[in-house]
């Protein structure tokens, strides 16, 4: 009597089974394999083209700063991280932000510069012209272009990771727009010389003024307040004067100054000390304008200070 319902699988058919299914597997597992060996012949060492040609960002990372050794240089600090474990050679650097009509650009002096696993350097580099006509205020991070190699490669330029976690670019571009306006109503300069008073405590140092372009005319500005330096301060007897107004006539401001600090080190370790900055209003406007003293008026300066510290008798 004929059987009703599916045959049983006889010990045959299992292998043939089981031997199509090992098959299959291999063939799932090799396609990866040769897909890898694709057909213009490149393994895989020559398909990864360098990182310039791929977009991908350089292994250096790039972050803004600035010292008291380029406060006032209209100089910032570019700091340069290898966020490898090997050492990488640095031939240059150029930082691109829209607040600037130009790029920030540093060049080692030597030709390279080698840069240590996992340490950063920090490298001076100069300032170009603030893009004052710029409408957009919130502009985005800047972005970085490194020349290097390592190990033993060649040579390229990549893009770099930037960042400006302490606002120095804004507040640079913003104080040079505003010198730059400034300058546009009048120049302001320090007069060499100093005054010194007959008890040694004070001294008088004179703002001079000179209009840009001499007659009646509407452009002014206003000088809102002197502040303060590391070295100099003002004196309770004689203030500072306040909200003066910057336009067609030449003026002479007399500043009596006396030492802020009489520690040992306040003239020898001095960076800014005589960069007198003023408070100003120009246009639309507010900041800094900065008025480093000349060198003969800084000499001065301090031998008035270190005088004026010295111990009585």
């Amino acid at each position: 009597m004929p059987r009703i319902g599916p045959a049983p699988y006889t010990d045959r058919m299992m292998s043939r089974t089981w031997h199509s299914l090992v098959a299959g597997m291999a063939l799932v597992v090799t396609l990866p394999l040769v897909a890898a060996c694709n057909s213009s012949g490149t393994g895989p060492s020559e398909a990864s083209s360098s990182p310039a040609n791929s977009g991908t960002s350089s292994p250096i990372t790039l972050e803004v700063n600035q010292s008291r050794d380029q406060y006032g240089k209209q100089a910032i600090l570019l700091q340069l991280t290898n966020t490898t474990d090997s050492p990488v050679t640095v031939t240059g650097a150029r930082l691109h932000s829209a607040l600037f009509q130009g790029d920030i650009s540093w060049e080692p002096s030597g030709g390279s510069l080698e840069l240590p696993p996992r340490q950063p350097k920090s490298l001076p580099a100069a300032l170009p012209a603030a893009a004052c006509k710029t409408t957009d205020k919130a502009s985005p991070e800047p972005n970085a272009r490194i020349n290097y190699s390592a190990s033993d490669k060649s040579p390229v330029e990549e893009s770099a990771s930037a960042s400006d976690p302490f606002g120095v670019l804004p507040r640079n571009a913003d104080e040079l727009c505003i010198a730059a306006e400034a300058a546009a109503v009048a120049s302001l300069a320090l007069d060499p010389g100093l005054e010194v008073a007959a008890d040694g405590g004070t001294a008088v140092v004179r703002l001079v003024i000179k209009p840009a372009t001499p007659g009646n005319h509407p452009e002014s500005f206003t000088i809102e307040s002197f502040e303060e330096t590391t070295l100099l301060a003002q004196s309770p007897a004689a203030p500072w004067p306040q909200n003066v107004t910057v336009g067609s006539a030449p003026q002479e401001l007399p500043l009596t100054i006396r030492p802020a600090r009489c520690d040992p080190h306040a003239v020898a370790e001095d960076k800014v000390g005589t960069l007198l900055p003023l408070r100003v209003g120009v246009g639309d406007r507010k900041g800094l304008l900065k008025i480093a003293a000349p060198n003969e008026l800084r000499g001065r300066i301090y031998d008035f200070v270190t005088a004026a510290c010295a111990p009585a008798g």
